[in-house]
């Protein structure tokens, strides 16, 4: 489970950066970093307790 949630959170995470560069929307690549950084295992989860 860990595993899927850090694949997720990686994806979110680039999927923000380039949100960012390439469609310069900087406000949802904003969103989807943070949501990657709260969705991903290590650090600060929404999952864990």
């Amino acid at each position: 489970m860990a595993t899927l949630l850090w694949l997720i959170a990686v994806v979110l995470v680039i999927a923000g950066i380039y949100v960012i560069l390439a469609r310069r929307d900087i406000l949802w690549g904003i969103v989807l970093i943070v949501v990657g950084l709260l969705v991903g295992p290590g650090g600060v989860s929404i999952f864990n307790p």
